[in-house]
């Protein structure tokens, strides 16, 4: 929990240490941009967490890069992963993970489903899992995912509650 708090302290300050940007691998690397917040539901026991960050998100679930900055515009973490490699690089640190899971757990306590961030993103169900149309949408992987383009709130069915929002470049800001 202390890592995470320390990520999201480092997501609110710019600061003066930042990653330097990086450009797509390739021109037909595919790119998502926005707005994205993270809140994870506190208890009896626990405060709540969360934060907000603009996004980057290349290429796809199997490998790809996902690149948070501040609000002023620093570039403070970077996830990349590729088969049997995920990475997490801030200003201060770079650390190795088994899984996307993984790195979800460590920065926010719980895993939220990067892989399916590509389609969700796109108002459409992650094909590598099974899915139930609702109302507003549809259930995947125990998140109940509420596409409004261009934007997204997906809100995780199990305790604690995690919600995330997201707001792709062109439209309305995302509130955390």
């Amino acid at each position: 929990m202390r890592f995470a708090a320390t990520l999201l302290l480092a997501l609110a300050l710019t600061g003066c240490a930042q990653l330097r940007q990086t450009p797509p691998a390739a021109t037909t690397e595919a790119r998502l941009s926005g707005r994205i917040s993270v809140t994870v539901a506190g208890d009896v026991h626990n405060r709540g967490t969360g934060g907000a960050a603009s996004f980057e998100l290349f290429g796809g679930p199997e490998a790809g890069r996902l690149e948070l900055s501040a609000p002023l515009g620093g570039l403070v973490a970077r996830a990349s992963w590729q088969p049997g490699l995920v990475l997490l690089q801030t200003p201060d640190q770079e650390r190795r993970f088994d899984d996307l899971d993984a790195l979800t757990r460590e920065m926010l306590g719980e895993a939220v489903p990067v892989a399916a961030l590509f389609d969700w993103l796109q108002a459409r169900p992650w094909p590598a899992a099974p899915h139930r149309k609702t109302a507003g949408g549809f259930e995947q992987l125990g998140w109940r995912i509420e596409p409004r383009l261009p934007a997204l709130v997906a809100t995780r069915l199990s305790e604690p509650t995690v919600t995330l929002r997201a707001k792709l470049d062109g439209g309305d800001e995302v509130t955390p």
